[in-house]
C-alpha cells in the first residue's frame, strides 16, 4: 500500500485509484468527476438542514449562523443525494 497525500505524483498512486484512508476528499479535489451538478435554488430553500448531513463529501458548507451556503463544487461528485432528500425541491441536478 502506498502512502498517498497531496504531493504524491500520479505515477506513484496504486492502480485503480485505491483509497487508503476514509474521509480524504478534502485533500483531493474530486469535483471534476461529476457528470451532473446540483444547483441550489435559494428562493425555495427553507434552511431545514436535511441536505448537508447526507452529503457523502461534505460539499454543502454551513456558516457560523448555521445556515447552508452554496455547494463546494471542488468536492461535490454530483451523486444527487441532497436533491433526493430536499422536500422543497430547492436542489435540482443539471
Amino acid at each position: 500500500m502506498n502512502n498517498i497525500d497531496t504531493t504524491t505524483p500520479y505515477e506513484k498512486i496504486t492502480l485503480g485509484g485505491t483509497i487508503c484512508d476514509s474521509g480524504n476528499s478534502k485533500h483531493f479535489k474530486t469535483g471534476d468527476w461529476r457528470s451532473i451538478k446540483p444547483i441550489w435554488i435559494t428562493d425555495k430553500c427553507t434552511q431545514c438542514g436535511l441536505c448537508f448531513p447526507v452529503c457523502p463529501e461534505d460539499a454543502i458548507p454551513i456558516n457560523s449562523d448555521k445556515k447552508r451556503e452554496d455547494f463546494d463544487y471542488d468536492m461535490c461528485k454530483g451523486c444527487g443525494v441532497c436533491a433526493k432528500v430536499c422536500p422543497f425541491k430547492a436542489i435540482t441536478m443539471e
